[in-house]
């Protein structure tokens, strides 16, 4: 039986893999979407990428500029433009995976999709993802990385840090002074690094301190990745963490933010 076949209200990882995720942060699941709709998705999703108009404020931005043109463009909260990536399978079955990992106060956060241009896409640097997160709160939360095409070390798949959610947050700085991306501060790249290719519709979970990277893409193809996330409600925390690299405006939500964060629930 795949996943595409058990009813809506079976579990969707073993017990093994709630172990597995535990233990290391993160893990992968080989077919969260099944073929039709990963076509599907992907028509849509390179539509999306060639629109240079018609998004909100701060909703397309490059995570690593400085180029003559993007080779790391990122389009946040995708769905506002795109709203089948949130009415199929492949979000229903992330939620599933998120009720597990998560519990059933899990609540939905911002999703985004990235794209690394065919023969010169950007790696992405190593980070954690709370990096990028309100220091005023403590987050528990899991992103689910669902790949539009095969991926592999050749064109930027998913590399992870086994145990390093169990660490604190690291330093990290901005990859560029204009850039809203970020890296961490220590150059060096981490030992013990597992890399996780995967087939068209294959994800990737990781916990929002992992330590991940993805690596450029050298081929004649773009890779295409699409992120859903999830959380427990955040814990205000006294005093605040102290994420020095971060700028105030990342946490000034608009009216227009704060009504799609509801449409999502």
């Amino acid at each position: 039986m795949t996943i595409h076949d058990r009813p809506a209200a079976d579990p969707i990882l073993s017990d093994d893999d709630v172990a597995a995720f535990e233990r290391d942060g993160f893990l992968t699941i080989d077919a969260l979407a099944d073929p039709d709709e990963v076509d599907v998705l992907r028509s849509g999703y390179d539509e999306l990428f060639a629109r240079t108009e018609g998004f909100a404020d701060s909703d397309r931005l490059d995570l690593a500029p400085g180029g003559e043109r993007p080779v790391l463009p990122q389009i946040v909260n995708p769905e506002r433009y795109l709203p089948r990536l949130v009415e199929g399978s492949a979000y229903a079955n992330a939620r599933r995976v998120a009720l597990q990992l998560l519990g059933d106060d899990m609540v939905a956060m911002g999703n985004h999709a990235i794209n690394k241009p065919a023969g010169d896409g950007a790696p992405t640097p190593w980070h954690q993802d709370e990096a990028y997160w309100d220091p005023n709160f403590d987050h528990t939360a899991i992103s689910i990385w669902v790949a539009l095409q095969d991926v592999d070390e050749s064109n930027g798949c998913m590399v992870f840090v086994p145990g390093s959610h169990r660490s604190a947050v690291r330093p990290h700085r901005l990859i560029h002074p204009d850039a809203h991306g970020l890296r961490l501060a220590d150059d060096r790249d981490p030992p013990a690094a597992v890399a996780c290719p995967l087939t068209a519709g294959g994800a990737t979970v990781h916990a929002g301190r992992t330590l991940h990277y993805a690596g450029p893409n050298r081929t004649d193809h773009p890779r295409r990745a699409v992120i859903f996330a999830f959380a427990r409600p955040a814990v205000r925390r006294s005093p605040a963490h102290d994420y020095t690299w971060q700028r105030p405006e990342w946490f000034a939500p608009t009216a227009q933010t704060i009504d799609h964060r509801r449409e999502l629930g």
